[in-house]
């Protein structure tokens, strides 16, 4: 009989797992990968430009996708494999599916152009270039009302 576990997956798993003294919420630790392993991002600031290098493993250049909206650049990355196995006659051996995406966000300012910046993807690292550029300073303008008179 299935019986509703209060210790997870395996009570001694849990309790010599590093994890036991920060538990994470039961509903995400057991089917989703946790979100620090996911995407590990190096920045590198120099005179000119941050530098990022976004781990993806396993991902290829056309499972990633970089978007510009609003100052903030989104790094997406959405996989989707199948393995079939089957015998001579045709019948299942294993049958086994992935699909998953992970995304993240970095803010680089609503003066930065798609055109600025630049991203090469190699050997499953995603290396992007991000310019600096001076924020353009909004000069107060004075507003005055005419009077007629």
């Amino acid at each position: 009989m299935l019986m509703p576990s209060i210790f997870g997956e395996s009570l001694f798993d849990e309790f010599f797992n590093d994890d036991f003294l920060r538990p994470e919420p039961r509903s995400t630790r057991r089917y989703a990968t946790p979100a620090t392993s996911v995407m590990k991002t190096d920045i590198k600031e120099t005179d000119n430009s941050f530098e990022l290098d976004i781990d993806l493993p396993g991902y290829k250049k056309e499972d990633v996708n970089a978007e510009l909206k609003d100052g903030y650049m989104t790094i997406t990355a959405q996989k989707n494999s199948q393995n079939d196995e089957k015998d001579k006659e045709g019948n299942y051996i294993r049958r086994e599916r992935f699909y998953g995406s992970c995304s993240r966000s970095f803010y680089v300012g609503k003066d930065i152009t798609e055109e600025d910046i630049k991203a090469r993807f190699e050997d499953g690292i995603l290396k992007v270039s991000v310019p600096k550029k001076e924020a353009k300073e909004e000069v107060p303008q004075k507003k005055f009302i005419a009077i007629e008179g």
